[in-house]
């Protein structure tokens, strides 16, 4: 793996070494800080390029196209607010999805599954430990945005979520966030209205760089991804990571997202 991931600047497999427990510490800074750590250039610069390259025949022709108009909590409905209110407004997601059957052979898997970065993500997250997912199709995904195309506003179901940059586009395509919109006793709906009115200053952007692993907390973060602009795609993948082992989708869950069950 040293020969995929930047061991000597990130040491996940020296668990426990003074050069581990800094980059533990800077990564859980971070994240009280931000909501958010970034480790740039945590895959090689060749290898995020060969992945990249990899993927996108697949992409192009076998990948599910999922096109969804939602409001950031996707429900259809939240008790006491009614439908016309502002923080309701409704949004549209476009993006193209390759699932973890389609990805054998990429190195997404192989980093994914590597048992050092579940030990450091658990330490860094203060969790007791982490597993993968079980599920055949949502462990490991891989999404790409085209001209026009965007993940809009949200908020996520899990309390975190690991992403890897392996292609940034020509032009936008950049995550925006605004940090603790709401919590757990403050749905702050007149807050969410003001942020889909675009009248929030709070708002923050970041452009990630290929070859980036961010870990974000987004369950009372708002967060999107800006219109992709320009022939290059978006290209990320999304690794999925429980508290307890054996997590499976519905296949519910699995027709909604990827057109298919297992």
């Amino acid at each position: 793996m040293d020969s995929i991931i930047d061991l000597h600047r990130y040491p996940l497999d020296r668990q426990g070494s003074a050069a581990w427990n800094r980059l533990v510490a800077q990564a859980r800074e971070a994240l009280q800080r931000n909501g958010m750590f970034n480790l740039e250039g945590f895959i090689q610069e060749g290898d995020v390029r060969r992945a990249a390259a990899q993927i996108e025949p697949a992409m192009a022709t076998d990948s599910h196209t999922h096109r969804r108009t939602h409001n950031i909590y996707f429900k259809t409905h939240i008790e006491g607010l009614p439908a016309n209110h502002p923080a309701l407004r409704t949004v549209e997601t476009v993006s193209h999805t390759l699932c973890a059957d389609q990805l054998q052979g990429n190195l997404v898997s192989e980093v994914y599954e590597y048992p050092p970065l579940l030990v450091f993500l658990a330490a860094a997250m203060e969790k007791p430990t982490l597993h993968v997912m079980a599920d055949p199709l949502a462990r490991v995904n891989v999404m790409s945005y085209r001209e026009g195309e965007t993940l809009n506003w949200h908020f996520d179901r899990s309390e975190f979520t690991t992403t890897l940059m392996l292609q940034a586009p020509d032009e936008g395509g950049e995550f925006q966030y605004r940090s603790n919109l709401r919590s757990e006793d403050d749905p702050n709906y007149p807050g969410v209205a003001r942020l889909l009115e675009q009248c929030d200053p709070q708002v923050r952007t970041l452009k990630l760089r290929a070859g980036t692993l961010n870990v974000f907390r987004g369950k009372n973060t708002a967060h999107r991804v800006t219109p992709v602009r320009g022939h290059r795609e978006r290209i990320v993948a999304v690794f999925s990571y429980y508290e307890k082992p054996g997590v499976l989708f519905s296949a519910e869950e699995q027709l909604g997202f990827y057109g298919r069950t297992a």
